[in-house]
């Protein structure tokens, strides 16, 4: 961390070849794209070197913090105009492929040390929270996939997020 802050390029060299392919295997579950997704994980180092000084070690993992980066960094791009152009245009393969894909990139959830908090949320919200922070999943997708009404999956991560607020004040 002290060399990261120092801008040490070994530091971001390690830093990527850690966590490049899990943060790339997140951005995948957003971009269905390649080359997109190619460029959003390179985005993603370029913001994450550029802001590491916005990392609180108080609030959470280092690897949490860059996960929260890449996912909104992905989530940013998918509603962008090049890509809403993009979509508008696109084959019916590749919205074959985007539901064929739906599993194939999860993120192990033991990888980011979650796994046991998760546990001790309901059923109801630890889904939404999978979905939404592990799985890339947006509010609208997880209720329009699940046919979960939308304010429901917002009151369900509210009440997680409460009860996670509770577990680690008391951890």
């Amino acid at each position: 961390m002290i060399l990261l802050l120092k801008k040490d390029r070994e530091a971001l060299g390690i830093l990527y070849n850690k966590y490049s392919s899990a943060l790339y295997g997140v951005i995948k579950r957003i971009i269905k794209n390649d080359a997109l997704a190619e460029e959003t994980l390179q985005d993603a180092f370029i913001k994450i070197w550029n802001r590491i000084e916005n990392y609180d070690s108080t609030k959470g993992r280092l690897f949490t913090w860059m996960l929260n980066v890449t996912r909104n960094l992905a989530i940013d791009k998918m509603r962008s105009k090049e890509i809403s152009k993009q979509s508008k245009t696109g084959s019916l393969e590749n919205i074959v492929s985007k539901v064929e894909n739906r599993a194939a990139f999860e993120l192990p959830i033991e990888v980011i040390g979650i796994q046991e908090i998760l546990l001790r949320l309901p059923d109801e919200q630890k889904f939404v929270v999978e979905h939404l922070y592990l799985k890339g999943y947006t509010q609208a997708e997880l209720a329009e996939e699940f046919d979960i009404p939308l304010g429901t999956v917002k009151t369900r991560l509210r009440l997680a997020m409460l009860l996670l607020r509770e577990i680690f004040q008391v951890s």
